[in-house]
């Protein structure tokens, strides 16, 4: 089968790195995209507007009136589900390009991630709306979102690499791990504020005889476990940026660390106005846009330390040897 994919993909024209690149990037901004524009359905109470999946409607696959469902959250959810569809696209592309450009094993396991993970997510979709929006499926749903929006940017950075090229290590092995630290924290992060979300009042649903379940936890303790990890987070980042000065880290890979700290302060800011102002609508959108950029940011930070280098015939910093065995050397 795959053998007759790559047969017919080889009749199309070769694509350029260049096109390589804009598809990787529409599938970043398709993959952290269709996450907003669920928040939107969430806070509109739109999240049942199709009450069925993967049909709309008992017997259609698209809107239908309904004494029981008003006509502007038919459309918003029915938007959301048609987005899916550049989604599934954006990944196609790119899995049709990396392989008819005949991208190295690694480039095309990333690109074909793409439309595997739009299927988990879409089958998680289904179970949400199947299960009436329970707290804890719509928490899984924003996750899955901002893990294909992980790696949807590893896609992008494994792309512009070079296939033969060589993994260089840019800062000491320390220094990666600390990273790891912060994407493990950022992940707290996520999950408390998924918490928080199944805790407050934009449930994407205002049915009265059939009320969404929320979580029965106060929303001020996981408000507080949320801020507490995002703290957590930020310290890890400080760190961070110290210790690529102590190293001389290169330039490119401090900006990406700025873009991260900026990212999250934003972030930080967006919540405690969230915070005291009752949680509006148009905010918890904003908030989930953010997230999306934490995550793209924080991917491409993690990602930056350790890029693949096309081999170069001197030098021990354009050799392709790691930082540990070049200045051991």
């Amino acid at each position: 089968m795959y053998r007759l994919f790559v047969r017919l993909v080889d009749r199309l024209p070769l694509p350029s790195l260049r096109f390589q690149i804009f598809a990787a990037v529409a599938v970043v901004l398709t993959q952290a995209g269709i996450a907003v524009t669920g928040s939107v359905v969430r806070v509109t109470a739109s999240g049942l507007g199709c009450p069925t999946w993967p049909q709309c409607f008992p017997g259609s696959f698209t809107p239908v009136q309904h004494d029981e469902v008003d006509a502007i959250h038919r459309a918003v959810e029915f938007g959301n589900r048609m987005l899916t569809f550049l989604v599934v696209l954006a990944a196609a592309i790119i899995v049709i390009a990396v392989t008819r450009a005949r991208r190295r094993y690694e480039v095309r396991v990333y690109a074909w991630l793409m439309p595997a993970s739009t299927i988990v997510q879409a089958v998680m979709g289904g179970i949400t709306v199947l299960t009436g929006l329970l707290w804890w499926t719509v928490a899984i749903h924003m996750l899955l979102s901002m893990g294909m929006v992980w790696l949807s940017v590893l896609l992008l950075e494994k792309v512009r690499e070079p296939d033969d090229g060589v993994a260089v290590a840019v800062v000491p092995a320390p220094l990666r791990w600390l990273a790891v630290v912060s994407a493990v924290l950022m992940t707290g992060v996520l999950i408390a504020g998924t918490m928080v979300t199944g805790a407050g009042p934009h449930a994407g649903d205002k049915s009265i005889d059939k009320p969404v379940p929320r979580l029965k936890i106060e929303i001020t303790t996981l408000v507080h476990l949320h801020a507490d990890l995002l703290i957590a987070y930020l310290s890890v980042l400080v760190a961070i940026g110290f210790a690529l000065f102590a190293v001389a880290a290169p330039t490119g890979l401090k900006k990406r660390l700025y873009v991260v700290v900026g990212v999250v302060s934003a972030q930080a800011l967006v919540g405690v106005t969230q915070y005291i102002t009752d949680i509006p609508a148009a905010l918890v959108v904003v908030h989930v846009a953010g997230a999306g950029a934490t995550v793209a940011a924080t991917a491409a930070l993690w990602v930056a330390m350790r890029p693949r280098q096309a081999p170069a015939t001197s030098g021990p910093e354009s050799s392709g040897q790691p930082i540990e065995a070049a200045a051991a050397s």
